[in-house]
Parts: structure tokens; sequence; C-alpha cells
């Protein structure tokens, strides 16, 4: 038997009112035999805990008992720390309270602790938004956070990528996520779905109180709402070659499943290192401006489609920057900026001179 699995079991009772064996073995990560045993520990070492049957029932604490937390590891000090990252907690309308709540703790530690947490502290800032971009801002966050805490529906306007361009819709909030520096909320409007919070256009809290399902856990439907966006995006795929430097290139102009697809099928093809590799794509105009980042470093091979928007795209901007007749090596196709005709023969194709 573990003291700490006991104490963590009792801080878990204290903070969530009320839990089942399962849910209890679950958060602790044992089985379910043995948050029984625990549970009946408990209340051995008097502990004042109850049990409810039937749904929605579980082991709760009796009304009034809380227990003192008397010590903190050096680990548990530095992860409290850690938790409290103000970035987020800024964003969602609470940094003062995180703040506070980080001097009361501090003052509150013993002072080999309170070194330790200002030390980790100091060494460490999360900076959520991903290179190459800012945070959108989402003026209307704070209102669904209050949404979200009291359980009330919220009237929003919103702008979606497809038509119509703007909606009203009466929102049900189950929670928030905050994902490479963009808020979204998880919210039930007829059915459950996820709404970027900076397209929120307006939002008008309501009276409507409601209760959120007690089977609904926001990580799991995060998980399969990303495992759903990334099948659902990408419908085709291309094959595609790339230069050593094109490949290099890659993690920087592409999301992580084009680069992992490349690492899987890539094979050697023609001279100078270039390979071809078989990638998903979720469009047609949008993998042609994917790809053009990389310049004269890619080359499609095929669907013939695609192959046909690059060279149009790359003969678009030729004409767009002719400054006068090409030099003599790119003038006869024997330089390396030139681009095939479209017509997918392959003559002109990367690796394969």
């Amino acid at each position: 038997m573990s003291a700490g699995r006991l104490l963590s079991l009792l801080l878990l009772l204290q903070s969530r009112g009320r839990v089942t064996a399962r849910g209890a073995a679950k958060e602790l990560d044992v089985s379910v035999r043995t948050a029984y045993r625990d549970l009946a520990r408990l209340r051995d070492a008097g502990v004042p805990l109850y049990a409810e049957p039937g749904p929605g029932g579980g082991y709760g604490l009796v009304d009034g008992y809380r227990t003192r937390l008397t010590g903190l590891s050096e680990g548990e000090a530095r992860a409290l720390f850690l938790a409290g990252l103000p970035g987020p907690a800024v964003d969602l309308g609470l940094g003062a309270e995180v703040a506070a709540a980080r001097l009361k703790l501090l003052a509150a530690l013993p002072a080999g602790h309170r070194q330790e947490a200002a030390r980790t502290a100091a060494v460490f800032h999360l900076d959520a938004p991903g290179w190459y971009r800012a945070s959108e801002p989402a003026p209307h966050l704070p209102v669904l956070v209050d949404a979200v805490l009291g359980r009330r529906a919220v009237d929003v306007r919103y702008r979606r990528w497809r038509t119509p361009r703007e909606v009203s819709r009466r929102l049900r909030p189950y929670g928030l996520v905050l994902k490479s520096g963009t808020w979204y909320l998880v919210a039930a409007g007829g059915r459950v779905a996820t709404y970027r919070v900076d397209r929120v256009l307006d939002a008008v809290p309501t009276g409507e109180v409601f209760d959120r399902p007690g089977d609904f856990d926001l990580e799991a439907y995060w998980t399969a709402y990303l495992e759903d966006f990334t099948a659902r995006r990408h419908t085709g795929t291309a094959t595609v070659r790339f230069s050593p430097r094109g490949r290099a290139r890659l993690p920087d102009n592409a999301p992580p499943e084009v680069v992992r697809a490349v690492d899987a099928t890539a094979v050697p093809v023609g001279e100078g290192g270039w390979v071809e590799a078989v990638v998903p794509t979720e469009g047609v105009e949008h993998a042609c401006g994917e790809l053009l980042r990389l310049g004269a470093d890619v080359e499609v091979v095929a669907p013939p489609e695609l192959r046909r928007a690059m060279a149009a795209t790359v003969r678009a901007l030729a004409r767009a920057y002719d400054t006068g007749p090409a030099p003599a090596d790119v003038a006869d196709g024997t330089g390396t900026g030139g681009v095939a005709d479209g017509a997918g023969t392959g003559d002109g194709r990367r690796g394969g001179r």
C-alpha cells in the first residue's frame, strides 16, 4: 500500500466531491480492485467517507470535511509553478488570480522549497504560438470562459469558412482548448462541435443553465477530433520529388503528416540525392501553394492536374518577373530553373536526367 496514493485519493475526493471506484482507478493508474481497497482503508483510518449507490453515485466525503495539505515535495513544488505559466491564464482573464495564487503558495512553502520553486519559475517560459505566425485576438474569450465555468448557454455570431460565412447559434460550452496559440471552444449547438474563438464575432450570455453530460471527456473528445480532422483534410495523394535541400526544408514548410509520409515512402531517384515520395494532399490548390514554398527543390510527378497547376503558377510568376531575354543556359533548358510544360511526360523532372 502507498501512503502517497492514499493521500492522492483523499485529495481527489476533496476536489471532485464524488468519484466512482472506476474513476478513481483511472486517475490513480491502479486496478478497480485496488481502488476499492484504498477507499476501505481511508474509511478504516477515520476519514468520514460515504457511498451512494446507483447511476450517478459514487464515493464522497461528508459535507464540511477538509484535510490540510501539510507538505509538498520538491518535485511537486516545481510542478505547481510550471502549471502556473501565465500566458494562457492572461488570455482567460485569470492573470491576476494566478499571480496572487503563486505568491500565496510561495509564502506557504518551506524556505528550501521556496527557493527551488523560484528557480524553476525563472528558467521556464511558455510561448504558445508557432513560428511565422502571431496569436489572433480573441476579445470574446472571457465571456466564453464564464459560460464554460458557469455552465450557461451563450448566443454567438460566428464566421466560418463555407457559406453562409456568418451564422448565429446558441451554444452550450463544454470546454476550451489552447492549440498552438489558438483557442478553440468545444460546445453543443444541436451537436458537439469545435469553434475557433478568434472567429467569434459576438458573444452574449443567456440565462439558460445546462448540465454538461457526465460522460463527456474533453481530452478524449479533442484527441478524436484531431484524428478525424486529419482524415477529412487529406483526401488525396501526390507523387513528389524532393532535392536534399527541399527535404531538409520540409519540416518548416509542410504539416507533420507530409514530413512523416516522405520519411516513410522516400526512394532515391536519379542523381544528386533527389528522392521520390507519396504525400497526402488536401486538394490541388492547397497542395500547389504548399509545395511551391520549396521553389525549385520540389517537382510534382503526379497527379497530372496538380502538375499542371504547378506549371501554370510558375509560368504566371515568370511572366510577372520577366525582365528580358533569359541567359542561354536557362533558355535552352539546360539550367536548373526550368519547369516542365505540365503534360506529365517527365521530360523535365528533377533527378531524372
